[in-house]
Formats: C-alpha cells, sequence, structure tokens
C-alpha cells in the first residue's frame, strides 16, 4: 500500500492529511494560523510562522499515523488562491503574507476599470480583477512600501510557497496562476504586455516557471525533512488551486455537475470546454483538465462569517455546549432547527471581509425586532450565506443548463440541516462527498498521478472519490426560499448607494 499526503494552506488553518492510495483519509492534523489586522480591510500573516505551522502539522500526521514515511509516496499542497506571498533575494519572506481576504487594495480594480485597462486586458486574463489579486496587490506596495520591491526574488501564491520550503524549488502551478491576473489564460503563459498593462514590467523575473498541477516540482530536502518527518527525496507535485483540488476530489470531470465550496470564500464553479466571454460571470481560469476552464463566481462572503458571528456573540451558546459534551456549532444547528424556514424573516448580509457586489460592503442583521431570539438570528446567518451561493449559482445557470446536482463542500457539510437550507435555497438536489478534506485529497490525486500511482487524474479520481450521500429539494421549503431570496436581494440593492459612506 502507498499513501499520499495533501496539505492545505487555508485562509485560517494549516492542514496536512495522510491518504491511502485509495483514498481513506489515514490521519490529519490542524493548525490555526494567527491572522494579523493591523488596519482595517488588512489582513495578513507571518510567513515563518506560516512555514512553523505547516511543517508540525505535517509532524503530527505522519508520526499519528503510524506509517513508516518510507510508504509516503508523494506530497501536494493545495490552498487558498489569490493573495500574495513574496519571498525576498536574502532567502528570507521580505513582506507579510496576505491573505485572500484582504480588500486593501480596493482602489486599484475601480481605477482600472475607469481608465480602460480592465477592457484592453479581459482578452487575455477572462476575468475581473479583485483588489485581492496580487496585481493590485502588488500595485498596493509599490505606491505604500516602494523599498519592499527591489528586495523580491519570487511572486507565491501560498502553496506554491509552502511547495518551495518543501523543496527548494520555486515553481507556479498554473490553475494558481490562471486566478491571479498575472497570467494569459489564451495563451497558458506569461505575457510581458500585460504586466505593462499593470505596471508590473519590473517584476517580470520574480514569476516563478509555469508547472502542470500533476508535474514533479522538487523532492523534499534535508532540511524540511528534519522540520516534517517526512523522507529527504520524497517528490513533490505541482498540486492545485483549492478550488480546482476540492473539485478534483468531487470528481468534477465532466460538466453534469456543478461545486460549491462553501468555506472561507463562497466558491461556485464548473468547468466548460469554452470561457464565458460576456463578462456574465467573475472569473475563467485553466482547470486541471486539458481543454477545460474553470467558470468561477465567488466572494469572501461564505462559512466564515457564521464562525465570526459564533465566536463573537455565542459565549452563553458555547458554555451550554461545553455543559452538554457538544460542539458549539452542533448546538447552534439545534437551535436554528427550531425554527421554520417562514418563521423569521431576518435578513443577514454575509458581507464581513467583502461582497459580491461592492468591496465597500459591510455585514449586517436587518429585520430584527423584539421577539426573536438567538435561535432566529443564527437561522437568519445560515440562510444569509446559502442565498449569497445563490447569486452566484443564478449567474452561473445564465451560461449553461441546469446540473444533474450541486457537489457542495466546506465548513456546511458537518451540519446536516445547513446542507438542507442550501439544497432548499438552490431547489437542486446536492450531494456531499465521503471525505472532511477535499482540498487536501484532491492535491493527494495529483502527487499519485505524478508518482505513476495512476495514469490520469481520471484514473485517480475512479479509485479515490466515492459520493456520502444524496439531499433532494423540498418543493415546500423552495417555494419559501424563493420569497425569502427576493427580499434578500432587494435589501442588498437598496445599501448599495450607501456602503462608501461608512469608510470614514
Amino acid at each position: 500500500m502507498q499513501y499520499y499526503l495533501g496539505v492545505d494552506s487555508g485562509g485560517t488553518l494549516s492542514k496536512a492529511v495522510l491518504f491511502d492510495e485509495d483514498g481513506i483519509q489515514i490521519s490529519s492534523s490542524s493548525e490555526t494560523v494567527s491572522m494579523m489586522t493591523p488596519k482595517a480591510g488588512f489582513t495578513e500573516r507571518e510567513m515563518e510562522e506560516l512555514w512553523q505551522v505547516t511543517a508540525r502539522v505535517i509532524k503530527k500526521t505522519v508520526t499519528e499515523s503510524g506509517i513508516d514515511p518510507k510508504q509516503i509516496a508523494g506530497v501536494s499542497c493545495t490552498g487558498h488562491g489569490k493573495g500574495l506571498y513574496l519571498w525576498g533575494k536574502d532567502g528570507k519572506p521580505c513582506y507579510n503574507g496576505i491573505v485572500s481576504t484582504d480588500t486593501r487594495a480596493w482602489e486599484y480594480p475601480v481605477r482600472w476599470e475607469q481608465d480602460g485597462t480592465a477592457d484592453r486586458v479581459f482578452d487575455k486574463t477572462f476575468q475581473r480583477i479583485l483588489a485581492c489579486q496580487p496585481v493590485s496587490l502588488l500595485n498596493w506596495i509599490k505606491e505604500h512600501d516602494p523599498e519592499v520591491i527591489g528586495k523580491i526574488q519570487w511572486i507565491f501564491e501560498v502553496k506554491d510557497y509552502i511547495r518551495f520550503r518543501l523543496t527548494g524549488e520555486a515553481a507556479a502551478e498554473i490553475t494558481d496562476y490562471s486566478g491571479s491576473n498575472l497570467l494569459n489564460c489564451a495563451t497558458r503563459d506569461y505575457d510581458d504586455d500585460l504586466l505593462k498593462e499593470f505596471g508590473l514590467s519590473d517584476l517580470a523575473g520574480a514569476l516563478p516557471p509555469l508547472k502542470q498541477s500533476t508535474d514533479l516540482c522538487g523532492l523534499i530536502t534535508r532540511e524540511a525533512s528534519l522540520a516534517t518527518g517526512l523522507v529527504e527525496g520524497t517528490p513533490v507535485s505541482g498540486g492545485m488551486f483549492d478550488i480546482d483540488a476540492c473539485a478534483a476530489a468531487m470528481n468534477i470531470t465532466d460538466e453534469d455537475h456543478i461545486a460549491v465550496i462553501a468555506g472561507t470564500w463562497s466558491i461556485n464553479e464548473y468547468i466548460a470546454k469554452k470561457p464565458v466571454l460576456d463578462r456574465s460571470v467573475m472569473m475563467n481560469s485553466l482547470y486541471y483538465l486539458d481543454g477545460y476552464y474553470l467558470i468561477e463566481e465567488s466572494s469572501p462572503t461564505s462559512a466564515s462569517n457564521h464562525a465570526w458571528f459564533t465566536g463573537m456573540f455565542l459565549e452563553g451558546e458555547k458554555a451550554a455546549a461545553r455543559q452538554q459534551g457538544m460542539d458549539v456549532y452542533a448546538y447552534c444547528d439545534r437551535l436554528a432547527a427550531t425554527v421554520e424556514p417562514d418563521e423569521q424573516n431576518i435578513v443577514f448580509l454575509p458581507y464581513l471581509y467583502g461582497s459580491n457586489y461592492d468591496p465597500q460592503a459591510k455585514a449586517s442583521l436587518i429585520g430584527m425586532d423584539s421577539h426573536h431570539s438567538k435561535a432566529h438570528m443564527i437561522r437568519a446567518v445560515l440562510e444569509g450565506i446559502a442565498f449569497c451561493h445563490k447569486v452566484h449559482l443564478e449567474k452561473l445557470l445564465r451560461n449553461r443548463s441546469g446540473p444533474a446536482s450541486i457537489r457542495l463542500a466546506g465548513g456546511v457539510t458537518a451540519s446536516r440541516l445547513w446542507v438542507k437550507i442550501f439544497c432548499d435555497i438552490f431547489g437542486i438536489p446536492v450531494e456531499i462527498i465521503d471525505t472532511k478534506e477535499l482540498g487536501a485529497l484532491g492535491c493527494a490525486m495529483t502527487a499519485a498521478v505524478a508518482t505513476g500511482k495512476y495514469s490520469s487524474m481520471q484514473e485517480a479520481a475512479d479509485h479515490m472519490v466515492r459520493i456520502a450521500y444524496r439531499v433532494e429539494p423540498d418543493k415546500g421549503n423552495a417555494e419559501i426560499y424563493m420569497r425569502k431570496y427576493q427580499l434578500y436581494k432587494d435589501v442588498s440593492a437598496a445599501l448599495e448607494k450607501v456602503w462608501g459612506k461608512f469608510n470614514f
């Protein structure tokens, strides 16, 4: 039996998960990476701490598995897309890592829309420009911390940074960089004219060599071996952007299904052989399957809003959950389940970390009165996050026929109640994959292909992916939610003109 390690660097956690060649999870470990928010809109982490945390969780996963590390045939990494991780010419990080929820650079996409840059680059990038993408963040650094620019050796996305620390070899895996606005998605390569449009020509040499998801991208170094417990010389594959890794672990290898990932970001996506170029969707990026594009609608508006709400306002519920030996989220589910879909009309706008409408939008609970309880509010948060996903889903469905199912992943899948809410709000059957760690599984699959265990990602999926269960929508609830969804859209639209007034 051979084993494959997936390393997942998310917006809040670093995880390492070990799988066997059949996709069965053997062991896992995770640890929170400290988040720094020095100013409104800033979300950063210290890059050396990120590496140390990642090394610890890998070592713990390997140790607790009971597996001889020599049986680990391959390693791969995934992580949040967008954001920015800069490695310096002095062999150290030269800036804090910037996470994909960061909005400091919101003015640059606005500026590029106004001066025509966005229109000129679209024929190459196939995507909107976002505040959290490297092109925006690098311009912000140029303007606010210009001395950093001359120190940069490599421009990384997070999983490529972790792979670099494991192998000592710099590489830019193509699914990740195709979602960064740094890559020409028509030629599938870097483009000097594109960099010039963004004012980044002087950084062309800092873009790492491009690699495919299943390419071998180096071997575990002696230093990394000592830090992680992995055997020196273990192969490391290219890996994937986490939205691709989750889709791979959902066996999204044809156009029959739509993948929805409810984590830090609301990710909603399907694959197609042609990109959508009428600007009705947020992003087209390159998928790991040759000839396919990943059509994506996304925003930082998903399950992390629920985590924040729980941490900020539900201390009493946490204590009650501890007394009953329950997880606080399971306790909150039990409260929310006492409220039927038609028993509350509170609108929750999940805009703590950004919006799918306006980067200056704020989170809001609207429509409360004196009879509402914590149970009503929790239910509103669960529904509001699902409604925000539906906004994205509707945009996708304007460009394709209805899917056979939604394959759902992320924190939402820990809650049967929340899965049912998503299903009823979408009005489409929902399928859940039989693993808790889709991102790690998807990237581990690339290691199985890169090391020759499987001949293709399709063969790897056939052996390593299974459906756990399927949920059908309730027609009565679906009708109720259609009315509530219209209220959600009306409230959000009504506030569009005032968001900028909150920034004093």
